[in-house]
């Protein structure tokens, strides 16, 4: 088995529940630059990602977009990201936690202040506007 591989992470889809608040903590706040932004009112597909890094992004997605989602799943889905247990990202900064300040200053609801983990290195945790879990780790 090889070790060398010429597969890359290029994108990422987190659900949305509100394109523009999503904006405001992604482009705002975390300051991603956005790459796309496709569709109109609520019905948005929003891809950002960090500058310099044209080829990595998390696509924002209206939630339950897809057609062959039922209505009762939607409803689960819904439920499960107003308690947080959706979807999740972890991202990584140089500087933690100038990161933590900057992004704690938007107003976005704080999960976990930087601590150091038992696994090994320092994390703080945020929801994004629609309940998802963006983790943040020292790099």
């Amino acid at each position: 088995m090889s070790t060398n591989t010429d597969i890359t992470i290029h994108q990422t889809f987190l659900p949305h529940t509100d394109p523009e608040a999503s904006l405001a903590f992604y482009r705002d706040a975390l300051g991603f630059e956005v790459q796309l932004d496709v569709g109109q009112g609520d019905m948005r597909w929003i891809t950002v990602g960090p500058a310099g890094q044209p080829d990595t992004s998390i696509v924002l997605t209206p939630l339950g977009a897809d057609p062959g989602v039922t209505d009762a799943e939607r409803r689960t889905v819904a439920e499960m990201m107003a308690k947080g247990t959706y979807a999740a990202v972890i991202l990584g900064a140089k500087d933690l936690e100038a990161t933590f300040e900057r992004v704690q200053a938007s107003g976005a609801e704080v999960m976990q202040e930087p601590v150091d983990q038992p696994y090994g290195f320092r994390d703080c945790a945020f929801r994004d506007p629609a309940g998802n879990t963006v983790r943040i780790k020292q790099l």
